[in-house]
C-alpha cells in the first residue's frame, strides 16, 4: 500500500482546542481598542494567521490605529489562558497514533506555546523534535504563505508532492496547496463554523472530515488514489 512521505498537522484548531480560546481573546482587545467583533466571527474570517496579522488586517478595514503593545498583551493573555483551559480534540490521540507515516506540526505559534500545549494534553511525544513554527522558520512568514510546510518538508527529506496536511483554516489549506501539498480539511473544533467545510474545499482541500476516526482510511484512500492516477 502507498504511503506518504510525510504527514503533517497544523496545532491549534486541529490537535487541540485552542483556537476558540484565543478568538475570544482576541475578540474582547478589539472590541475594547474600538473595534467591535465577537470571537465567532474572529474564527471564521481569522482563524489560523496569528494575532498580529489580525490586527493589521482590521486596522486596514476600520482604519482605526491600535497600539502595538496589543500584540504582547494577545500573547500575554492567551498564553494563560492556554495553560489552563487547553484540551485536545476529541479522538486526536488514537489518529495521530495511527498514522505510520512520518509525522510533524506546522503553526503559526510560537515553539514554545506548542510544546507547552502539546505537552498539557499528552501528545508532545508523537511530535518531539518535529515541531515547526512559521515564525521561526529562516523567512519568518507565517500562513497563507507556503514557507513553513516547505521548510518542514526539506528538513524531514519529505516530496511535497506526497506530503499530507490536514488543517482546519483557509489560510492553512492555501499555504499547503501553494507549497504542492495534498490537504485534509478539519472541521472537529470548537471554534468550527456553518459552511467552513465548503471554505475549506473552495480554499484546495481535497476531502474534509470532523471526526479524527476517520483520518486512517481518509489517507490510505487518497494515496490510493495518488498511486493509480
Amino acid at each position: 500500500m502507498p504511503q506518504p512521505d510525510l504527514v503533517i498537522f497544523d496545532c491549534d484548531g486541529v490537535l487541540v482546542d485552542s483556537e476558540i480560546i484565543a478568538a475570544r481573546i482576541e475578540a474582547e482587545l478589539l472590541t475594547l481598542a474600538g473595534y467591535e467583533i465577537s470571537a465567532e466571527e474572529i474564527a471564521e474570517t481569522y482563524a489560523g494567521l496569528t494575532f498580529k496579522d489580525i490586527m493589521m488586517r482590521v486596522e486596514e478595514k476600520s482604519r482605526i490605529p491600535f497600539q502595538a503593545s496589543l500584540i504582547d498583551r494577545a500573547e500575554d493573555l492567551v498564553d494563560r489562558k492556554l495553560r489552563s483551559d487547553v484540551r485536545a480534540v476529541e479522538g486526536v490521540r488514537e489518529a495521530v497514533a495511527a498514522v505510520t507515516a512520518p509525522r510533524c506540526v506546522c503553526s503559526n505559534s510560537r515553539t514554545e506555546r506548542i510544546e507547552f500545549m502539546l505537552e498539557k494534553v499528552h501528545l508532545l511525544p508523537f511530535f518531539a523534535g518535529h515541531i515547526f513554527s512559521a515564525l521561526e522558520t529562516p523567512s519568518g512568514k507565517s500562513k497563507p504563505a507556503p514557507d513553513v510546510f516547505l521548510f518542514a518538508a526539506e528538513k524531514l527529506k519529505a516530496d511535497p508532492a506526497n506530503t499530507f496536511v490536514i488543517e482546519d483554516s483557509v489560510h492553512g489549506v492555501t499555504g499547503a496547496r501553494t507549497a504542492g501539498m495534498r490537504v485534509i480539511g478539519f472541521t472537529g473544533g470548537a471554534h468550527s463554523y456553518p459552511g467552513q467545510a465548503d471554505a475549506l474545499t473552495e480554499a484546495g482541500a481535497e476531502t474534509v472530515i470532523r471526526r479524527w476516526a476517520e483520518l486512517k482510511s481518509v489517507i490510505a484512500a487518497l494515496s490510493e488514489w495518488s498511486a493509480d492516477a
